[in-house]
């Protein structure tokens, strides 16, 4: 391009913003105004005159046109040009080469957009604003995310929770931040995640500041663990303990519950501060000790169905969700060695009421005092009935602790978790004929003679006759032996030998 001030006798015509020159009084075209300066790396604009499949042809008003090759067009791999751009559309270039060994002008679409982008991105980093791409990939561990620039999303941080198919975010637009940045590698990593729990955050605090204890609301299970499930409560996730999910005891939340499933629940208590939101499924729903209260009263019998036989008694169901105690020793009017010499799991049988406890919501039973019904015994093969084969039922210690082996009652607490016996028990009266049995039995297995017994006002002297007859025997040693559950060792007034 020949400067103006080269051309001898000429200057610019007025009007004409430069196009036309005055030379020797005759008006001629100003061909060098039309083109604009620019060097190799530079980024220009220009209209696309052409497609043909390998490449574009753009008119940037230089005095020839540039081309753009097809591998120049995108960031994505074997992209048709017909797709990538249109006739007469305006786009940006950055210029490779201003003249190849063909005399072409080489420009690049995409490093054009990559070097636009890539002013954005730092920006966006720097400012920690979100950027939108679209999905242009599925990769392994990722996606790949198209910002005009070569954006790496990973798996982990698509949403907050882990997503099984990445194959429905494919040609999609997200919103993502920028958490990691290399311009060296021209390495973009980015995070959906991050944006979502902003948002979250956001819903979370309009949530709380909606709900408050006592309410009932829907949502839908979101995560089912061993020891609840989480609620989805339109942005925030509250949690049922397993003790809150129903009146009758929950061996695992997945027995009622299912992920998806839609649920009322009420508001037990909300942490404002550490944004977690107590909930209760049980609570919308009927409490069957409330039916007891209002159905039953002391004296009245009813049917029910043998749910556990443990060593000390009987677990009747007699109501959906409440259980009650029928203690070893009102299962039959005669003496019982082991319960399932009368009763078994699964049996039907008549059960009165002893003992509504609507506090400790406890509930004691009889079958023995049930008029016109005796149980037949059953054999008991060896080994059935033993500590061993009794499942683990959640009891408390306390019903062998302290209180001995008379204070065993014949009453049950209707807890959340099932039946629980509590430490406090009332005391069952034993027959005469049961515990003179025991008292029998302990002395036998004691080695103690009834007609040796010495009266306690006697003198008790230091020798005896087998010590001068020299007897070389040691004297019988008296083992502890601790009487059966429920079974007191002495009589009335005594205390045990």
């Amino acid at each position: 391009m020949t400067p103006l001030d080269e051309i001898p006798n000429a200057r610019i015509v007025e009007g004409s913003d430069g196009l036309l020159l005055e030379v020797d009084g005759q008006i001629v075209p100003n061909y060098d105004a039309t083109i604009h300066p620019f060097a190799e790396g530079d980024v220009v604009t220009g209209n696309v005159v052409r497609i043909d499949n390998d490449e574009v042809l753009v008119d940037i008003g230089y005095k020839s046109e540039g081309v753009i090759p097809a591998g120049e067009l995108s960031i994505r791999k074997s992209v048709d040009p017909h797709d990538e751009v249109e006739l007469g559309e305006e786009v940006d270039a950055l210029v490779l080469t201003k003249e190849d060994q063909d005399g072409r002008l080489i420009l690049s679409k995409k490093r054009a957009r990559f070097e636009r982008a890539w002013r954005k991105i730092e920006a966006a980093a720097e400012s920690g604003e979100p950027v939108d791409g679209r999905v242009i990939e599925v990769v392994k561990g990722g996606l790949i995310i198209d910002l005009g620039v070569r954006g790496f999303l990973p798996a982990s941080l698509v949403d907050i929770r882990r997503v099984p198919n990445l194959d429905e975010y494919l040609d999609q637009t997200i919103e993502c931040k920028v958490i990691e940045l290399n311009r060296s590698r021209n390495n973009v990593v980015l995070s959906r995640r991050a944006v979502l729990e902003e948002q979250r955050k956001e819903d979370r605090e309009r949530i709380l500041d909606r709900l408050q204890p006592g309410q009932v609301v829907e949502g839908t299970i979101s995560n089912i663990v061993d020891f609840g499930a989480f609620v989805d409560l339109d942005g925030i996730d509250g949690l049922i303990h397993i003790s809150e999910l129903s009146w009758s005891h929950v061996n695992h939340p997945s027995e009622i519950l299912s992920i998806g499933d839609t649920v009322s629940v009420k508001v037990l208590d909300i942490d404002r501060q550490r944004q977690r939101i107590s909930l209760g499924l049980k609570q919308t729903q009927e409490d069957p000790w409330q039916r007891v209260i209002d159905t039953y009263n002391i004296g009245d019998e009813l049917e029910g169905t043998v749910t556990k036989v443990v060593t000390f008694g009987a677990f009747v169901e007699i109501l959906d969700g409440v259980e009650g105690l029928v203690h070893i020793s009102e299962l039959s009017q005669q003496h019982v060695e082991n319960p399932r010499e009368i009763i078994q799991p699964g049996d039907e049988v008549r059960v009165k009421i002893l003992e509504i406890d609507s506090e400790r919501r406890r509930l004691s039973l009889s079958v023995k005092r049930v008029e016109d019904q005796i149980l037949p015994v059953r054999p008991i093969e060896p080994g059935t009935g033993d500590l061993d084969d009794v499942p683990e039922l959640g009891l408390s210690e306390d019903v062998f602790a302290e209180s001995g082996p008379s204070a065993l009652g014949s009453s049950v607490e209707v807890s959340d978790g099932g039946a629980d016996i509590g430490a406090e028990l009332p005391a069952t009266e034993v027959d005469a004929e049961v515990e003179a049995e025991a008292e029998a039995e302990v002395e036998a297995e004691a080695g103690v003679d009834a007609e040796a017994e010495v009266e306690a006002d006697a003198p008790v002297d230091a020798g005896t006759e087998d010590d001068e007859a020299g007897s070389d025997e040691p004297d019988a040693e008296v083992e502890a032996v601790e009487p059966p559950a429920g079974v007191s060792t002495s009589g009335p007034g005594e205390s045990a030998a």
